[in-house]
């Protein structure tokens, strides 16, 4: 009896299971039969690409995708993103889009990270003090000046926000995110900041302070337009009273004759 049922079970479970094969199978063909259903190549990430590299056809791969899906800016050719330079990390898998590449031509990947209008400068940090063992390519950090008069103690001011650390030491790429030792960092600043950041390094020293990614700038309220005063009426002018004057006043009354103080 027990062996019946096992055997009922077994044909049971492969007629179902042939059924399901059989269904999967004409509802692909049907989908793949249907017209107008077009296909798209976009060039995706074979591996994790670091911020700052030089882009190789290693890194990449093809996929095939409806082209109604297909993103827009997307690249449909491998040869379109070779030589190409990452401005910010790309992940394993992600389709490339060509807002997160710059062109490369000639010289060093570092130039041609530097964003229009803007310049690269390196600065030396202290290896020990400040938080320069965990900078890596693409944080953004805050400029500290600290400066030291004769007979005054230290002051320190934050004299530049939010800068793009653009490399560390020779490095502009990085495959880890453990921290190292650098002694020298390269920010990118506008041509006013550049200014800003030697002279503070040449009046003092300069430490670098690390930004939380997600912290917006802090927006600085305007102060409301004062309404204008109204005019004020000018105070009644006081007219002083004429002086008093005494005079001796005679009054004859008959034979009787009297003198009084009058005044006016």
């Amino acid at each position: 009896m027990a062996k019946k049922r096992a055997f009922v079970m077994v044909s049971l479970s492969l007629m179902l299971g042939v059924a399901a094969a059989w269904i999967a199978k004409n509802w692909i063909e049907a989908a793949s039969d249907q017209p107008g259903m077009a296909m798209a190549s976009v060039v995706a990430a074979d591996l994790a690409i670091p911020f700052g590299t030089k882009v190789q056809s290693r890194h990449l791969k093809m996929l095939e995708m409806p082209a109604e899906y297909a993103p827009p800016g997307s690249f449909d050719s491998i040869d379109e993103v070779v030589d190409r330079v990452t401005v910010q990390p790309i992940v394993a898998g992600e389709i490339l889009m060509q807002s997160r590449f710059v062109d490369y031509d000639d010289g060093s990947t570092l130039a041609a990270l530097v964003t229009k209008n803007m310049r690269a400068v390196t600065v030396r940090v202290d290896d020990v003090i400040g938080v320069a063992g965990f900078l890596l390519p693409g944080n953004r950090v805050d400029v500290l000046a600290s400066r030291k008069e004769q007979n005054r103690r230290a002051t320190a001011e934050t004299v530049l926000r939010d800068i793009k650390v653009l490399a560390v030491d020779q490095t502009a790429a990085t495959e880890k995110n453990e921290p190292v030792i650098v002694r020298a960092v390269t920010l990118e600043v506008s041509p006013d900041q550049a200014e800003v950041l030697i002279k503070a390094r040449e009046e003092g020293s300069i430490q670098l302070t690390l930004r939380n990614p997600l912290e917006e700038a802090p927006v600085v309220a305007e102060e409301p337009e004062k309404p204008a005063a109204e005019p004020v009426a000018p105070a009644p002018r006081r007219v002083s009273a004429p002086p008093t004057r005494e005079f001796d006043v005679t009054i004859i009354r008959g034979t009787s004759v009297s003198e009084q103080k009058a005044s006016t």
